[in-house]
């Protein structure tokens, strides 16, 4: 049985994300809905000295537009690379992932939000070894409505079952799933297990790189569907 994930991209996304990905036989990333101002797709919290804080990418104020319009601003790469080099260059492993993450800030120009979120994605699907196959969901046209279009591409791509996060339970039309022969599976967030974090108190609800940072090759360990 085929199984299938369907999410927006996320900038620099947190384990869960990943772990999503790597539940599934083919993930694909629905940019071709309405941006979210405030969301997570053009941000992710990072830990400081002062506490968990948000990194932004800029991306101006129009709202009206699908994720995968939305153009990027200049010189925001470099600030970036240098918030996440000041907070965590003293983690153990913060040189084993800089060699591959700092190029992707430093040696490369991000012009729009879902090519930059695909870019980091995969790099970090590639350290994970998260081998599972990435779709746009541009490459398909689709119907219009929530779960129809979900259904949609759950149906183009053969999936038997559909996986997703427990928020879409306020929305998802399983019935809808159902009439296609689709299994939906509630994906569970719960029970990961803390790691060696800097600065302070432990929390989950941060980007990957925290994971990364920290822990290098053992960061499987504190994961639940990457191989280890």
């Amino acid at each position: 049985m085929k199984r299938i994930a369907i999410l927006q991209s996320n900038y620099l996304p947190w384990k869960g994300y990943f772990d999503l990905i790597a539940a599934v036989d083919e993930f694909v990333l629905l940019d071709d809905v309405q941006f979210t101002k405030n969301d997570w797709r053009n941000r992710n919290l990072i830990k400081t000295p002062q506490g968990v804080q948000w990194l932004s990418v800029p991306v101006g104020q129009d709202i009206h537009r699908r994720i995968r319009d939305v153009e990027l601003k200049s010189h925001w790469q470099e600030r970036h690379w240098k918030t996440l080099e000041c907070n965590y260059r003293r983690a153990d492993h913060f040189a084993e992932i800089a060699a591959w993450l700092e190029p992707l800030y430093r040696a490369r120009t991000h012009r729009d939000l879902s090519s930059l979120n695909r870019c980091f994605i995969e790099a970090i699907c590639r350290y994970l070894g998260i081998t599972t196959r990435i779709h746009d969901s541009a490459e398909y046209p689709l119907c219009e409505g929530r779960s129809q279009r979900l259904v949609e591409l759950c149906t183009r791509l053969g999936a038997g079952e559909y996986v997703t996060g427990p928020a879409a339970r306020a929305y998802l039309d399983t019935a809808a799933f159902a009439g296609r022969d689709i299994r939906v599976r509630w994906f569970d967030y719960d029970g990961y297990p803390p790691y060696r974090q800097l600065w302070g108190e432990f929390v989950h609800q941060v980007s990957i790189v925290d994971l990364l940072f920290n822990c290098g090759p053992e960061s499987v360990r504190y994961m639940r569907y990457v191989a280890r």
